[in-house]
Formats: C-alpha cells, sequence, structure tokens
C-alpha cells in the first residue's frame, strides 16, 4: 500500500514538472516570435499600425490560461479542490453508511 502511495506521489509530480516545462517552453516561445513579429512590423512599416499587438493579445491569453492552469492559481477549480470535494464526498458517503 505504501509503495502504491510513493508511486502515485511521483507519478503526480512528475506530471506537473512536465506542465511547468511545457509553460516555459510556450512562454519562451511567445517572447521569442512575438520579439520578430514587432521587429517585422517596425521594419515595413515603423508601428505606424502596430499590428503584431494583436498576435501579442491572442496568443498572450493563451498564455496567461496556461500559467493559471500550471500553477494552480485558480481559488475555485484547482487541483486542490478536486481533492479537497473528493475527500470531502468520501467522507460524507461513509458517514451516510454508517447511519444505514
Amino acid at each position: 500500500m505504501e509503495t502504491s502511495e510513493k508511486d502515485k506521489k511521483y507519478f503526480r509530480a512528475k506530471d506537473r514538472v512536465e506542465n511547468i516545462k511545457k509553460f516555459y517552453t510556450n512562454l519562451i516561445s511567445y517572447i521569442f516570435f512575438i520579439a520578430l513579429l514587432a521587429g517585422i512590423n517596425y521594419w515595413t512599416d515603423e508601428w505606424r499600425y502596430p499590428w503584431f499587438l494583436w498576435a501579442a493579445f491572442g496568443w498572450g491569453i493563451g498564455v496567461v490560461f496556461q500559467a493559471i492552469k500550471t500553477f494552480s492559481l485558480n481559488p475555485f477549480f484547482g487541483r486542490d479542490w478536486e481533492e479537497r470535494k473528493i475527500k470531502e464526498f468520501m467522507q460524507d458517503d461513509e458517514k451516510q453508511r454508517r447511519w444505514k
């Protein structure tokens, strides 16, 4: 039983590390490509119309949502919330069985 719990913790930690790595890879890609687009925008029309901001805004929304998911910044529906609710429902179910 103890080994199984250690395995579960290991795989959860490994999954979390993988998600963090994906987030930082995406963030670096975002910075690189937005800077590249800004350079192209400046080179073509000297920012008379900063069209690269549309790409920065759209992709930036995705990066923000990925950060919220990766670092559990959502206090309502994060991983901790799910685990707490599961434990709460399991305890409620156990209490109901005792009363029957």
